[in-house]
């Protein structure tokens, strides 16, 4: 079916942020790592801890 065929269909209804040509791939991968490089995730602290059984 060309409905889920199409990625610019897709684009359209937001179900995916952009399209890439595939000679952008490798550019747009780069740019993405580098922007998690220095990306550090901080966790709330845990409520309550595990019941022993």
């Amino acid at each position: 079916d060309d409905k889920f065929a199409n990625p610019y269909i897709a684009a359209e209804r937001g179900y995916i942020d952009r399209v890439i040509v595939p000679s952008e791939t490798r550019v747009m991968v780069i740019r993405a790592l580098r922007s998690l490089r220095g990306k550090r995730q901080i966790l709330p602290p845990k409520k309550h801890g595990n019941i022993p059984l």
